[in-house]
Formats: C-alpha cells, structure tokens, sequence
C-alpha cells in the first residue's frame, strides 16, 4: 500500500487533525445542547420558565465550529439560539439555567434580559443585544483591535440568514474586506426568519455577497460535524496568517418553532419538519462514531443519564436561586452621580 492510499483509509476525523477522545467530546456536546434545549422547552411548557427561543437542528454546525476556533483565545459573539456553541467553550449548565429562570446570579445578564442573550467575560463571549445582527460591527471590531495590536487571534461572529439582510451585516462585512480583519462570518441558514421561507428573503446564496466585499466565502453542510470543522478551521488559519475574513453559510433547518411564543405550523407543513428531521446532524454523527467503533449504544444510554442528572442538579439550583432586587432594573441604565455607587 503507498502513503496516498493509507491516507485515504484513515477515518475522516484523522485525516482532519481530530483525535478519537476530540471526536466523541464533541459528539457529546451535541447532546448535552440538544437535551438542554428540549428540557427548557418542557420547563416553558409547564410554566416553570417564561421563555424560550430553540436551536434544535442547529447544534452540529455550532459544536463542530467551535472546536475548529481556540477556546481559551479567540472572541466570540453568538446569536441567540447559539447554546450548544457557548456550552462547548466553557459555559455551564446551571448558568444557562439560571438565565433561563432570570435569577439574579445569571452570568449573562443578572436576570435582566431574556434567555439567548450570552455574555461572559471570562469566556470572552461578547453581550448580545436583542437587534439582530449588532454583534457583526462588534465582531469586526474585536479583529480591528487584534490586528492593531498584532494578536494571532481571530473574532467569531454568527447569525441567521434572515439577519444577513440587515446593514449591520453589510458594513461589518465592507469593513473587514478592506482592513483584511481576522474575523469569521459565520450565518446559519436554519431556511426561516421567524415566518419568512429564505426563498422569500435571498435572491441568491448569502456566502457569495462575500464576493463583493473582497474575500472568501463558503457554503457547507451545517449537518456534517466534520466538513464544518473543517472549513471554519481552514478560516482561522487564513485568519491569523493576515489574509482576512471568511463568510460561512451553513445550511441547516431550524427543527423547532422560532420560540415558544410562535406556531411555526401556520407557515410551514409537518411533512416538511419531519422529512429535514431525517437529516438532523445528531444521529449522523452517532452513525460516524458507531461505524468508527468509537461509541456504542450503551455509551449513549449511560451519557444520557448523566445528562439526566447534570440538568436536574442545574434546575433544582436555578429554581432556589434569588431573583434580581426590583430596583436593580435601573442598574446599568443611567449614571449614577453618587460618588462610589
């Protein structure tokens, strides 16, 4: 056998520069965000929680992005489905819950703001704001000031299709072509803004307006782990190499409703959820591992209990935590002229 073709015979994940431990992490990962979402959508339904806006579907393309970027380096600005993307760089499950029942120890926000809304500086996530599509200036500002003071790091923006219509995205994207900035674009194309099918919002593909701003831009298959690794690493190094952004459009198709205020039933079929759950990345990646060796189903069910019992201890703690103060609803609002406050 030539080393061509024993390169060929090697699992994709190593011919990716993956491990086998790396692989199966970030396979759990994906469940761990999927089963935090599903409990939260229980949790609004028995009226435990006020609120709560889905990523179900999304999770491969965030989990697998993730891991392509440098977790204890890198900026990161997620919208506001992006749990399993937050949960994979360091966020913990108690936090996420303790946004979920707006309990004054909320990392994100101290109770203020609703669900989906990340921020931690620890983590260098940066706060999002309920406008979609503010976080893209903001990322291509965290690259302006890692390329002014030569930082081989790169921000990490994301949105949805439907944002990418929006001037924020546009400016963002001019701004970075002409300065060459290390930031990565990346729009899930989950196919819906709240109701809007993308064929009524895009007369074309949104990685090809990258085109027009002077760098790259790439469409991938946002249920393939692996391909999605592949592309976003490939943009961080160009990135840190000083050759500029990246625009990524992974296609995706958002499983649940835009939250759970919305019947997504009244502008879309069943039929049509059911047939793109058959290309939910999740169980894809499960078929990869299992057929690798790397994983079995009895993996699963003991994982699975684990989650079980992580999310349980993360409700419990949220549900006892304190709410904010009433008057902390004008922290951070306006000035305060008392000296020391």
């Amino acid at each position: 056998m030539n080393a061509k073709s024993s390169v060929q015979m090697k699992p994709r994940h190593e011919q990716l520069g993956l491990s086998d431990t790396v692989v199966v992490d970030m396979y759990k990962y994906m469940l761990l965000a999927r089963k935090f979402d599903e409990r939260c959508l229980l949790l609004q339904r028995a009226g435990k929680i006020n609120f709560h806006v889905s990523g179900i579907g999304q999770e491969t393309t965030q989990i697998a992005a993730a891991f392509a970027l440098d977790r204890e380096r890198d900026y990161f600005l997620p919208y506001y489905r992006d749990y399993g993307f937050v949960l994979s760089v360091g966020m913990t499950l108690k936090e996420l819950m303790l946004s979920a029942f707006a309990k004054a120890d909320d990392p994100n926000s101290g109770g203020r703001q609703m669900p989906g809304h990340f921020g931690s500086k620890r983590l260098r996530i940066v706060t999002g704001s309920s406008p979609v599509t503010t976080q893209v200036p903001h990322a291509v500002g965290i690259a302006l000031s890692a390329k002014m003071q030569k930082k081989d790091i790169v921000s990490y923006v994301t949105f949805g299709e439907g944002s990418s219509n929006q001037g924020d995205f546009h400016e963002g994207l001019n701004f970075a072509g002409v300065q060459k900035l290390p930031v990565i674009f990346l729009c899930e194309n989950n196919q819906y803004a709240i109701s809007v099918p993308v064929k009524k919002q895009l007369g074309g593909k949104v990685s090809d307006r990258a085109l027009g701003y002077g760098f790259p831009g790439v469409r991938v298959d946002g249920n393939d782990a692996l391909e999605v690794y592949r592309v976003v690493k490939e943009a961080r190094e160009r990135a840190v190499r000083g050759e500029g952004p990246t625009l990524i459009e992974s296609m995706m198709y958002r499983l649940s409703p835009h939250s759970t205020s919305d019947n997504d039933l009244a502008y879309r079929t069943k039929e049509e959820v059911d047939e793109n759950w058959e290309k939910d990345g999740l169980p894809r990646m499960k078929a990869y591992l299992l057929e690798c060796g790397l994983w079995s189903e009895e993996q699963e069910a003991a994982f699975l209990e684990e989650i079980k019992q992580e999310l349980k201890i993360a409700i419990d703690e949220a549900e006892r935590a304190p709410f904010p103060n009433p008057e902390d609803t004008l922290l951070h609002v306006y000035a305060n002229d008392g000296e020391g406050q």
